[in-house]
């Protein structure tokens, strides 16, 4: 991170300004956005959003009925997403991008205005634009579907075995077969779309002022990861999860060369604490990643997980939490506020 000012919107002393504030002085509610533009002599804060469908974004936003985000806005939820007269507000420091498969999808400042369905990127761009003084970029690359154990496999990642079956390691073309014989191949390898979706979010950057207007360079902020559901219906992969993400995390930082990079990640909406099977695994290997943990000692202050049960409005995973536009918005701003905590330690 650059060492600007790091601000937010609520009321603070001169004193306090002499210092990075917490991600505890951001307001319960948000601010509304102030119209500004960014200090555009500084780089672009890039965060990088990553993982599968439900990254992708499939909160209804426009709509009277329940679960849509303009309901939820006229309801008195999320006051800062709404100005005095109902109309979507836009933030003019954080740009919204979203990309999937080396195509661009979203290349706009960050409104619900943009788009028919969100994901959590509105209230990740929300919470870290308040606290960041420099222009921000929230960068989605990503695509539904796909599994950490192969689609997302982090470059490096070892064949092992498990039972009388072996588990690709990275770039083998066949996700798992029996110990001893000859795997067959498909037109696939382990980790194809993590390459695919670092080169996508590589494009972006190397066309930054296509994506960022008057942009002078960038900087690797941080990177936001909710993913898992795939993983669920393969027990070793979900066995497998914790390591798995412990390697997409040194991977991430490693490919964009950002070592100081924040990372949060989040649960799977409807997996309680106590759960076990193999949501249970894949929550468990999530929260351990955490800094707090203390199980990674190189992960703290500058990882963090979010525990999204509490925050979903019912639904699942593969149904895509029944398009319910608060369960996307409540991850996303937990998430921001978790990037937040993170960026002014």
């Amino acid at each position: 991170m650059n060492k600007g000012t790091f601000i937010t919107a609520a009321t603070v002393s001169l004193a306090a300004l002499a210092s990075p504030l917490s991600a505890k002085e951001l307001p319960e509610v948000l601010p509304d956005p102030d119209g500004k533009e960014a200090d555009m002599t500084k780089p672009v804060q890039v965060f990088i959003l990553m993982g599968q469908s439900n990254m992708l974004g499939f909160g209804k936003v426009k709509g009277d009925k329940a679960g849509t985000l303009e309901t939820a806005t006229k309801a008195g939820k999320y006051p800062y997403l709404v100005d005095d007269k109902g109309a979507w507000t836009t933030r003019k420091d954080v740009r919204n991008v979203r990309v999937m498969n080396g195509k661009t999808y979203t290349n706009d400042w960050l409104s619900p205005a943009n788009s028919g369905k969100m994901g959590p990127e509105i209230g990740i761009g929300h919470a870290v634009g308040e606290v960041v003084d420099a222009p921000v970029l929230i960068l989605k690359s990503c695509i539904g579907n796909r599994s950490l154990g192969w689609d997302l496999l982090p470059p490096g990642s070892e064949q092992f075995e498990a039972g009388d079956m072996t588990y690709a390691g990275y770039k083998d073309t066949f996700d798992k077969w029996k110990t001893g014989t000859e795997p067959k191949k498909v037109n696939w390898y382990a980790g194809k779309q993590y390459d695919t979706d670092v080169e996508s979010a590589k494009k972006v950057l190397g066309e930054l002022a296509t994506y960022y207007p008057g942009a002078k360079g960038y900087e690797i902020a941080g990177f936001v990861w909710w993913q898992g559901d795939k993983d669920r219906y393969d027990a070793v992969h979900a066995a497998n999860y914790e390591k798995n993400l412990v390697k997409l995390i040194k991977s991430l930082r490693k490919d964009f060369n950002a070592p100081k990079a924040k990372f949060v990640c989040a649960t799977l909406g409807q997996t309680k604490k106590d759960a076990d099977g193999n949501e249970g695994m894949i929550l468990n290997g999530t929260m351990a990643v955490d800094g707090t943990s203390g199980k990674y000692p190189d992960f703290q202050g500058n990882v963090a997980s979010v525990y999204a049960h509490p925050l979903s409005k019912g639904g699942a995973s593969n149904g895509h939490y029944s398009g319910n536009a608060e369960t996307y918005q409540n991850i996303g701003e937990a998430l921001g506020r978790a990037l937040a905590g993170l960026l002014v330690k």
